[in-house]
């Protein structure tokens, strides 16, 4: 295993040093030792773990959701069925925001066409739709 300084992590999980610092202070990456020089010093495993978390992040899974399949990779008695339920989970997940997005474009597209393009600010179908007493369909 090869020991690297966090700057060789970030570089190697493409990632800055923030995002490690970050992992470490939410528990997706162990606190790794030290050296006497004060140097933390990262295995290769930590790279492998970086490159994991940024990939589910990638497929839509929140740190939250990530820390738990990270806690499911590295267990023992973890079994393949509770990772398919997390995934299967999501997928519902993005199917709503998807149903979400589909209907803000919905109405976005109705206001766009009614709204002349032209004409006082204070006439804008757009702008009135955002007032409190306005009413988006």
């Amino acid at each position: 295993m090869t020991n690297l300084k966090i700057g060789e992590l970030a570089q190697q999980g493409q990632v800055n040093l923030q995002t490690i610092r970050y992992y470490e202070r939410e528990g997706l990456l162990p606190k790794p030792p030290r050296l006497l020089s004060g140097y933390r010093v990262f295995t290769s495993d930590a790279v492998r773990r970086v490159r994991f978390i940024k990939r589910a992040q990638e497929l839509g899974f929140s740190l939250k959701e990530i820390k738990e399949l990270l806690s499911i990779r590295f267990d023992p008695k973890g079994d393949c069925s509770d990772v398919r339920k997390l995934a299967k989970a999501k997928v519902i997940d993005i199917d709503q925001k998807i149903r979400t997005l589909q209907a803000m474009r919905k109405v976005l597209g109705k206001l766009a066409t009614a709204c002349p393009g032209r004409g006082p600010l204070h006439e804008c179908p757009i702008l009135e739709s955002f007032e409190p007493d306005g009413e988006i369909q």
